[in-house]
């Protein structure tokens, strides 16, 4: 399988056009610094001053910063004052440090959604600039080199090959570096500890700092990293292809989901609406989903076609005969409810089943950009999909792969300056398949040694989407978890989880490190993590 064997060499508000990005905020429903009040560390201590004034930082200069500006920003509801300190590497990589007037002496970074290029003033990343603030953080993030509002998708590398660069990897290190020293400047001492949390395209973006520049960050969050983007890509267009064969209705996804939850729910034990993990449950839609009269297409059962096809998107992606690239989870076919409140993107009915013939979704469009743009050289945007072969086009990607994708398991740099590395995944994510993110891991264990969980611990999340949402608790604060790790030396054995529904927690659970899974004790409620404890499966 792709995930093993080419180790070496994937939101809050999705606003998709044809060929647009996946965008979402660093943080999401990841609800970083929720447990600030329980953690060990008392990172809200904020109390170093400033060693100059703000406007003297428009005198900075640093080695390829093409423009920069540094203004007072006054306290507000929102957030205490601070020095915003704006700026462009070269040659088209903006940037921004928020430097608050009292510092806890830490930094803080996240990272970007899809193809990237968000506006580094968008509400959501300003609520992250802000949240930062408050806690005494100074602050960085990027737009990786491009304005998607000008450049959408990953249309970017037609004005400026070296964009593709950037996006890919080099301009999430050049800030880091060069926020870390702006703010050492600003205050006159160095950051004593720096900090990444993002996810989806931001947890790729983490995970490539930590293999291949381990001095940027001391604690890293990925969260539903985009691991493998070429391998995603290639598995949208899997995915796609079976679609465009026998389409499948939402009426007939839901029927599948039920079922699935009908069969799969018990499998671990407990009847609670959660799948604990979907590897362990055998679900055939040719034999577990009744089967349409022939010549006959309700939405109460499912053609021969569409089962194959169903079957087709559990499985992943086959060439040359043998596993390539994992399939989605059993549970994730049609997740309604969270981050995207039902709307684009809730589970396989937004994001691979088309809306209607000839209609194309969130995976597709981003896998497609991406052929056409990046994994092209020279870009071809006019290439159909239909041509792409399995067989033999797989190799296509590779040269792309290199630059953009965080297979590479050696975190040997990382763990001996002492990183500390969280990732987490929600078994029914539909937008990167969460099989991509166990495989890495494992991989890890095996190159990095059975030590590995001393500093990279994997966190698989029963029932929630993409970065959150979804049937499950979804809600936790691994940035906490991260600080007390680096900072106190205390590993998270578990991270609690909550549900929220009309603002009111439904349910809990404590989130275990893979392999371990939580159990019921067999007594006390099943919506209290009290009630479970992390033991390793049978």
């Amino acid at each position: 399988m792709r995930g093993i064997s080419r180790m070496a060499a994937v939101a809050f508000a999705w606003m998709l056009t044809m060929g647009a990005s996946l965008a979402l905020p660093a943080t999401a429903a990841a609800q970083a610094f929720s447990n600030a009040g329980n953690s060990s560390v008392d990172y809200s201590a904020a109390d170093i001053a400033p060693g100059k004034a703000c406007e003297a930082l428009n005198g900075f200069d640093g080695d390829d910063i093409l423009q920069l500006e540094a203004v007072a920003v006054p306290v507000a509801e929102a957030a205490p004052a601070y020095c915003l300190v704006t700026g462009l590497i070269d040659p088209e990589i903006a940037f921004e440090v928020a430097l608050p007037a009292n510092w806890n002496g830490r930094f803080y970074m996240i990272g970007n959604g899809g193809h990237a290029g968000q506006a580094l003033d968008s509400p959501g990343r300003v609520a992250d600039r802000h949240q930062a603030l408050g806690l005494g953080f100074a602050f960085a993030q990027t737009n990786t080199g491009h304005d998607a509002r000008e450049e959408p998708g990953a249309t970017f590398v037609l004005s400026n090959p070296q964009k593709a660069i950037d996006y890919a990897y080099r301009a999430v290190h050049l800030t880091a570096v060069t926020a870390k020293v702006i703010t050492a400047d600003y205050y006159g001492r160095p950051v004593a500890h720096a900090y990444w949390n993002s996810c989806s395209n931001g947890g790729r973006q983490g995970l490539i700092e930590a293999q291949r520049y381990p001095d940027d960050f001391d604690g890293i969050v990925a969260n539903a990293p985009w691991v493998d983007q070429t391998g995603f890509t290639i598995g949208a267009l899997w995915n796609q292809r079976a679609l465009d064969e026998a389409p499948v209705s939402p009426a007939k996804m839901t029927l599948v989901a039920d079922r699935v939850m009908a069969i799969c729910d018990a499998v671990d034990g407990l009847t609670d609406g959660l799948i604990d993990d979907p590897r362990a449950c055998d679900f055939d839609p040719a034999r577990d989903i009744p089967m349409c009269s022939a010549g006959t297409d309700a939405d109460d059962c499912l053609t021969p076609d569409q089962a194959g096809a169903i079957a087709s998107i559990y499985g992943g992606v086959v060439s040359n005969g043998e596993p390539y690239f994992p399939g989605f989870e059993p549970g994730s076919e049609a997740v309604v409810t969270g981050l995207f409140g039902g709307g684009a993107g809730s589970g396989w009915l937004n994001v691979i089943v088309p809306a209607q013939a000839g209609a194309t979704v969130a995976d597709f469009r981003l896998a497609d950009n991406t052929m056409k743009y990046l994994v092209f050289d020279p870009p071809q945007p006019d290439w159909d999909y239909r041509s792409f072969d399995f067989d033999r086009d797989v190799e296509l990607l590779d040269a792309w792969g290199e630059q953009a994708d965080a297979n590479d398991p050696d975190l040997q740099a990382f763990q001996a300056r002492g990183g500390k590395l969280i990732m987490t995944y929600g078994w029914a994510d539909a937008i990167l398949q969460p099989q991509m993110g166990v495989n890495y891991y494992e991989r890890a264990v095996e190159v990095n040694g059975p030590n590995t969980p001393d500093f990279f611990r994997l966190f698989m999340i029963p029932g929630m989407a993409h970065c959150g949402g979804g049937i499950g608790p979804d809600r936790h604060d691994a940035v906490s978890a991260l600080i007390d790790w680096v900072e106190a030396g205390q590993a998270p054995n578990s991270m609690l989880a909550s549900k929220v529904e009309n603002g009111e927690v439904v349910r809990t659970r404590p989130l275990c490190p893979y392999p371990q899974v939580a159990r019921y004790s067999g007594e006390g409620s099943i919506d209290d993590a009290a009630s479970f404890s992390c033991v390793v499966p049978e």
